[in-house]
């Protein structure tokens, strides 16, 4: 891969998604192996602690102790930032999260950098006011004005980079979800799904987005079947879109033309409400 690093190749994906995984963990673990002593940093960082998210082709990004100079190795880019206390993750020193998040949010693309800022969030990686410390570290930056917005934009809800996709979006189509990650309960059964709108006359669109590889294992075929004949009532419509579509803006579109046509305003969901499927109605959570 570089000199001094060769992959034998003996980790293969048994999914197009373990493959962009791969991917990811191969660029990130480049710098470190390169430069024996080095520091992950950036996106590198944090795919390696786990955030979900990243583009599918990182760049190899390292720092060295005390922020030497030292040329780079092949592929690998060496950055001349002092991480004063880097963190062991597997055994490769990586940057603490939120300095890697001040570095790689102004250098990623919006979708891509408000998901990995989701992600950390969402698995507990970060607070909120530890996402404001890393905001306020990534001034200065080349791109940190631009993208400074996106950090407002970020939700710990969304429990995938799909989700996240989707939500961001249909923002900038100008139909932002009443709900995330709404409960709807019905007689002796409850379902979260992952965004929902109100329409004037009280019936709920819900959007589910779905994981190809994930949603199309037998049980998972048949647990979704089941689920949607529950949420399919005459007071829902239920749309179920791919992460392809979330992020390529056609799910924004589709929504956005059902909303418009239906006469929707926006009519955000109160905290801790669920979808009563009986009632048709929103109703305060029901249980603790």
């Amino acid at each position: 891969m570089t000199r001094g690093v060769l992959d034998t190749g003996s980790v293969r994906a048994s999914t197009v998604s373990e493959s962009y995984d791969l991917r990811r963990r191969r660029a990130s673990l480049l710098g470190p192996l390169a430069h024996p002593g080095g520091i992950a940093v950036g996106v590198c960082s944090l795919v390696l602690q786990g955030v979900h998210g990243a583009p599918v082709d990182v760049v190899p990004e390292v720092a060295v102790p005390k922020a030497r100079p030292r040329a780079a190795a092949g592929l690998v880019r060496v950055r001349r930032i002092l991480v004063t206390a880097p963190i062991e993750v597997d055994g490769i020193l990586c940057a603490p999260l939120r300095d890697s998040l001040a570095l790689a949010v102004p250098g990623l693309s919006r979708l891509d950098a408000v998901a990995m800022i989701d992600s950390a969030w969402h698995q507990g990686l970060v607070d909120e006011r530890g996402l404001a410390v890393a905001r306020g570290r990534a001034t200065g930056r080349r791109g940190a004005r631009m993208s400074w917005a996106w950090w407002e934009d970020s939700d710990h809800r969304a429990e995938s980079p799909a989700e996240t996709w989707a939500r961001i979006t249909c923002l900038d189509l100008g139909c932002p979800p009443d709900a995330v990650q709404l409960w709807v309960v019905g007689r002796g059964w409850r379902a979260r799904v992952d965004l929902a709108w109100v329409l004037p006359d009280g019936t709920l669109v819900i959007v589910e987005v779905d994981g190809a590889e994930v949603h199309t294992r037998p049980d998972a075929l048949f647990e979704d079947r089941r689920r949607q004949n529950l949420l399919d009532t005459r007071r829902t419509l239920v749309r179920r879109f791919s992460g392809g579509e979330a992020r390529s803006g056609r799910l924004a579109a589709e929504v956005r033309s059902m909303l418009q046509s239906a006469g929707w305003r926006r009519r955000p969901v109160p905290e801790g409400a669920v979808f009563d499927i009986e009632r048709a109605e929103l109703i305060p959570k029901p249980w603790v």
